[in-house]
């Protein structure tokens, strides 16, 4: 009977985090005119669900487990890529922060 009700606490915390994050896809979705995405394994972190919007926007969520976020991104309804690379990616607009960034990477700033 403990089991039971230790399976039961993971399905509904796993739930309620499946819900917390479609919120916050929606939410990115919204603002952005729409959004595509996609999931990557990042290891014992979980997956990383990467967002970008139609307008160029784009932002990233981190779920506990690839399940978890791959539940997340089918409940927003989100179009979803096998990977980050082609037209998908062509699709980011990035700016004098992320160019600034990436500079200071390469030089060591």
């Amino acid at each position: 009977m403990a089991d039971t009700q230790q399976v039961d606490q993971v399905d509904q915390k796993a739930e309620r985090k499946v819900a917390r994050l479609a919120r916050q896809i929606d939410a990115f979705a919204k603002a952005h005119g729409g959004a595509e995405g996609q999931v990557a394994y990042i290891g014992e972190r979980g997956a990383r669900i990467v967002l970008v919007g139609e307008d160029g926007g784009w932002g990233d969520l981190v779920a506990p487990t690839y399940e978890i976020a791959e539940q997340a991104v089918a409940k927003s309804g989100i179009t979803t890529h096998e990977s980050f690379d082609g037209e998908f990616a062509a699709k980011v607009t990035t700016g004098p922060y992320e160019w600034k960034r990436m500079a200071g990477i390469q030089i060591g700033g």
